[in-house]
This record gives structure tokens, C-alpha cells and sequence, in this order.
């Protein structure tokens, strides 16, 4: 891809998101998810009916009156996205491949986080840590952050690898954040970092997929490339046992993706390559 063809492309994606972002997601992101972080601001006399376990004992033992401490809620978020740029993601039958739907959900995520004045960062990932855009605010950092969606590839044909992305964050982010992880799940394991992960930050799985990654379409001997390999290789589509085979690798992978993602207590959303994300997202905002 060009130069002039990746900035006409950051462009398309920035009007289509940023227009999605404002009018549709910015309530619902901030109600979401205000009130998750709060900072201690003051104290003040314990008065009937307050909670007995924010009572400052240090200032009381001085004072040898109860007083409670006061805490205000944090405005200002971080929100981390972990971007799965994995040769599997460029995969896609119906309206667009994986990368483009993880690129258009990652933009519109990035743009209801500074609309709300909030912090922004990247982990680009694939089996190995890829590219670190550190939280920040502001326009051109969001405009650089599309850009890396669009145009960033992996140093070479590469696996999926979710848990050093988790990893990754875990020690890089000390203070609480909201972390989406945009990812075809097709890796394992990763539900003991997923679960140190859910422990800090408040975690939510987007798992794209394509119709094609469930169901093989029967149509006879095709020759196929492994995408995460990129060895080749003849199937016979026609083979019945080959699309059952198919199908039950499918579902094991992602039922192994929900189980991890609810025993951490973390949210989990699907997101099909031809579906509507407006609608799946803005119902996961409204639900919490």
C-alpha cells in the first residue's frame, strides 16, 4: 500500500468512525464505564449512615473524633487497545476481513475515548509484541494511532499469541485501565494472564471472526495456505469429515475464548465480518 493509498484510507476510516463515535457511543462509553477509578480527594467528620470502612483511623487516632475519607471519582480514563495484526486476521469472505473490521472497531473505540477527554494507547501484537503507542491525548495522537491500524504489518508471516499481549500490559500499565482486546482468539493458552489482566484493568474481548472460520463451504479440491504458517496444502472440501473436523476446531477454540473470559470476570462481545459492531457495541454499553 502507498503512501497517498493508506492516507486516503486513515481519512475514510476517520470521517466514518469519528462520525459513529460522536453520535452514537460517546454516552454510552463514559456511563460505561465513569466511576471505576476513583482518587482520594479529602477527609471530613463521620456523619450517621457512612460507610465504616472508608474511616481514616490515622486521623481519627488524632483527633480522637471518626473521620472518613472522601473520594471523587477519576475523570480521566486510560483506555488500551490490544490489536491482534496476526497473518490470520487477514481473512475475510463477506464484507471485509477481519483486519478492516478490527481496524474500523479500534478507531471508533480510540475516538469515544478522547471525545470524552480520555487517554489512548496501542499494543500491536501477533505471537510477539509488534508496536507500543503509549497512552496519550489529543487529535494527531488519535490520527497516528489509525494510521498504525491501517497500514502495520507484522515483521513476517506470524501466529497469534493473546497471552504475551496480556502479558505486556500487565507490566507495562501500573495504574487501572479499560483494555479492549481486538482478536481472532485462534491462539491458547491465555486464560492465566487473561485472569492476572481482569484483576487490574477492566477487560473487554472483542472476538472477530469470519462465517468461514466456523463453516467450510464445500467446494471440491481447493489448494489452501495456512495463514499463520503459510504452509500450503489440498483439501477436499467435499469431504464431510474434513468440514466436520473443521467446524469442531472452530468450536473448541471459541469455547475455550468464553469459558477464559468468564471465569476472569471479564466482558466478552462476537463480532461477525458482515455484522452490524454499531449495534453489538452500543448493546454491551447500554447492558453494563
Amino acid at each position: 500500500m502507498t503512501t497517498a493509498e493508506i492516507l486516503k484510507k486513515v481519512r475514510r476510516i476517520e470521517i466514518k468512525t469519528k462520525g459513529l463515535s460522536n453520535h452514537i457511543f460517546a454516552g454510552e462509553y463514559h456511563s460505561t464505564f465513569k466511576g471505576r477509578g476513583m482518587s482520594f480527594s479529602e477527609v471530613r467528620e463521620y456523619l450517621p449512615g457512612d460507610d465504616v470502612k472508608f474511616i481514616d483511623w490515622n486521623v481519627t487516632a488524632r483527633f480522637s473524633h471518626p473521620y472518613v475519607k472522601v473520594f471523587e471519582e477519576e475523570r480521566e480514563l486510560i483506555v488500551m487497545l490490544l490489536v491482534d495484526i496476526s497473518s490470520s486476521s487477514l481473512f475475510g469472505t463477506q464484507k471485509q476481513l477481519k483486519r478492516d473490521l478490527i481496524t474500523e472497531l479500534g478507531a471508533v473505540l480510540s475516538f469515544s475515548a478522547t471525545t470524552n477527554n480520555d487517554k489512548v494507547g496501542v499494543i500491536f501484537f501477533s505471537d510477539k509484541i509488534e508496536k507500543y503507542i503509549p497512552p496519550k491525548k489529543g487529535k494527531s495522537h488519535i490520527l497516528r494511532i489509525i494510521r498504525e491500524l491501517v497500514a502495520l504489518e507484522p515483521a513476517q508471516t506470524s501466529d497469534t499469541d493473546v497471552r504475551v499481549a496480556l502479558e505486556f500490559l500487565n507490566n507495562v500499565l501500573k495504574k487501572r485501565t479499560i483494555a479492549f482486546v481486538l482478536s481472532d482468539f485462534v491462539s491458547r493458552p491465555y486464560d492465566h494472564a487473561l485472569q492476572l489482566a481482569a484483576r487490574k484493568h477492566d477487560m473487554l474481548g472483542i472476538h472477530v471472526y469470519d462465517k468461514h472460520d466456523k463453516e467450510l463451504p464445500s467446494a471440491g479440491l481447493v489448494q489452501v495456505q495456512d495463514s499463520e504458517t503459510g504452509e500450503a496444502f489440498w483439501l477436499d472440501t467435499d469431504n464431510k469429515m474434513v468440514r466436520t473436523d473443521y467446524a469442531k476446531g472452530y468450536e473448541e477454540r471459541n469455547r475455550y475464548c468464553i469459558q477464559a473470559f468468564r471465569k476472569s470476570g471479564a466482558g466478552l462481545l462476537h463480532v461477525r465480518t458482515d455484522e452490524d459492531y454499531v449495534k453489538i457495541l452500543q448493546g454491551y454499553f447500554l447492558s453494563r
